[in-house]
């Protein structure tokens, strides 16, 4: 059995380290392949991008390092990095090398909705509140003066280009999508969630999760389990 590469994008604020602990699940059916955007953790220093395709321009190169030698590949995001992974997708099936066997999007409408309540162009307590309600999550680092100062232009840059983002109605991928959602999300009803079924000609499911909109800080393992099950059958091939 060879492990499968999942390019892995996260929510708005985060960087590649919201992968850890999936990443410290075993398992021999996934590799957990967090990208890392630019303007947090090891690339704080480069300006955040606002535009979802500019971003996934920019992550291209790192990721086909990141399959090279590999026959398949799947993609995860979770909210942001829905929309992050669906655009990654696309450029995959564009291009030669391994074949692009299955897409994870998790805790995000279909790409053709946009959030009727912007955050964009706030003040910081407001955008701050905003967000929470967003996400029903914070960041403890948010709480904390000077780091808040630190990390919200990234954030910011974050929101804007989820706010921004409206994908091509015409582009439909030709890879099976599997929408997840917290049972218990509050944010991202189970109908927003199946509406992936949309954007893709090659079939999707919905499969639900214990925990809220941000169960995958709370539970990676949940997740990794549900890849190893969608992804099994594949890796033995």
């Amino acid at each position: 059995m060879s492990e499968i590469p999942v390019l892995c994008f996260p929510f708005a604020g985060a960087g590649a380290s919201a992968f850890r602990r999936a990443q410290e699940y075993g398992s021999d059916t996934v590799r957990i392949c967090p990208l890392q955007l630019p303007g947090r953790e090891d690339r704080f220093d480069e300006p955040a991008c606002t535009d979802a395709v500019a971003a996934v321009d920019d992550l291209l190169p790192v990721a086909l390092d990141l399959l090279a030698g590999s026959s398949a590949v799947a993609v995860f995001g979770h909210s942001l990095g829905a929309v992050l992974a669906y655009e990654m997708a696309h450029r995959l099936r564009q291009l030669p090398g391994p074949e692009l066997v299955r897409v994870f999007v998790s805790g995000s409408p279909g790409p053709w909705t946009r959030r009727e309540i912007r955050a964009t162009g706030m003040s910081d307590e407001d955008f701050l509140r905003q967000v929470r309600g967003f996400a029903g999550y914070t960041h403890p680092a948010l709480e904390h003066p000077e780091l808040r100062e630190m990390l919200l232009p990234t954030l910011r840059a974050d929101v804007e280009m989820h706010e921004n983002y409206l994908a091509a109605p015409s582009r439909l991928l030709d890879v099976p999508i599997t929408s997840i959602r917290g049972d218990q999300d509050e944010l991202v009803s189970a109908e927003q969630a199946a509406e992936w079924s949309a954007a893709t000609t090659a079939g999707c499911q919905l499969r639900e999760v214990p925990g809220n909109h941000m169960y995958l800080v709370d539970s990676p393992a949940e997740l990794v389990r549900l890849m190893d099950s969608e992804l099994a059958p594949k890796a033995t091939r």
